[in-house]
């Protein structure tokens, strides 16, 4: 594992830098975890490599982009590895969110390989154990995305960080955790209400993935380093804006990315009843336009699993023209993030990789 000097790093090495602090977390409680007991030891694994084995690491990156731009390197005396175990104890609270996520949404994969409830369940039933499988395997999978939020709570207050570090980014690493929990709380309720309020489609949209992927992470390295307010507010409007625009990207590749790009079903989002800012506006169209499509769209949300059905209801979406609607929102969003990182009088390099990154999340194909 690399244990390179941070401040030597490019912004682009960043990820692969907090991969290998987590792999030292990990490293550093085994003995801790042994202690408990072999089934939690063993358990602990599927955490390791859900956290080690793929995830793009993109919070961590802002994060250290936040801090870099925010003065920390010239103007505090903060550690940078310090900084980076900080900005790397953002993953656990991912793997928490995805692993709770997986379970809501009863999915079978993720990046290509089984879910934590999934293979939890396989391994008891190949195993022969008694009781309910899959019940084992959500039950296992639930603390063990409790154990995820925990372990980012001690890496990120053991990183290192001075106190007073520690005091100013206080507000946005306890808001940044209530957020994306309400955020899930938000979207969960949607599904069951069936509501189709684009307002808390877009709340959805702003607190489960905005926040806590890009606005927070920055907003939390800028604090660090001792940032000013003008600093800091740039970096949140550039954060809300293209975390909203990442996330209306990701509700059209729900219902329109290619399976062997994406690693989902086509129409997935159809498929699992997704209350998003696209189903909303097509609703909204469809009933000032097409009032039976409308009611064809309603009725077959959540409720199907047949392709031909599937296909038919994003033809409806297409047909209203919400897809398009959704396209100039990406657009807007992309360029007053951008005019917001432009107020930021930060370093060249890390105007360049957000400018970057802003592009590539708002015009990806997975």
């Amino acid at each position: 594992m690399s244990t390179q000097d941070p401040r030597t790093l490019t912004l682009d090495q960043i990820p692969a830098a907090a991969r290998d602090e987590l792999a030292r977390f990990f490293a550093a409680r085994r003995e801790q975890v042994s202690a408990i007991g072999a089934p939690v030891s063993q358990t602990v694994t599927h955490l390791e490599n859900f956290v080690l084995g793929g995830g793009k690491r993109i919070r961590p990156l802002y994060v250290w982009a936040g801090f870099v731009g925010g003065g920390g390197l010239e103007n505090t005396s903060e550690n940078p590895a310090a900084v980076l175990r900080a900005a790397a104890s953002l993953e656990f609270i991912q793997a928490c969110a995805l692993i709770h996520d997986d379970i809501i949404d009863s999915s079978d994969t993720r990046r290509g390989h089984p879910t934590v409830h999934r293979a939890v369940e396989a391994n008891h039933r190949g195993s022969g154990w008694t009781g309910d499988a899959a019940h084992f395997g959500e039950s296992v999978a639930i603390l063990v995305g409790d154990l995820a939020l925990v372990w980012a709570e001690d890496m990120f207050q053991d990183s290192g960080l001075s106190v007073e570090a520690l005091q100013r980014a206080r507000e946005p690493w306890r808001g940044m955790r209530t957020e994306v929990i309400g955020g899930q709380l938000l979207d969960v309720t949607l599904e069951a209400t069936a509501d189709e309020d684009v307002v808390l489609a877009d709340a959805v949209n702003r607190f489960k993935t905005a926040a806590y992927t890009i606005e927070r992470p920055l907003h939390l390295g800028a604090t660090i380093a001792g940032a000013d307010q003008t600093t800091i507010d740039a970096f949140r409007g550039y954060g809300r804006d293209i975390g909203v625009a990442f996330q209306l990207r990701d509700d059209q590749l729900g219902v329109y990315g290619d399976p062997a790009v994406t690693g989902k079903p086509a129409g997935d989002d159809l498929r699992e009843g997704k209350r998003t800012v696209l189903l909303a506006t097509a609703l909204q169209r469809a009933d000032e336009r097409d009032p039976a499509a409308a009611a064809e769209l309603r009725a077959g949300i959540g409720t199907t699993s047949d392709p031909a059905r599937i296909a038919r209801l994003a033809e409806i979406i297409a047909e209203t023209g919400a897809v398009e609607e959704i396209e100039e929102r990406i657009t807007a969003l992309t360029a007053s993030g951008l005019a917001h990182l432009a107020a930021a009088d930060t370093a060249p390099e890390v105007t360049a990789t957000l400018t970057d990154l802003a592009r590539r999340a708002t015009a990806r194909r997975h």
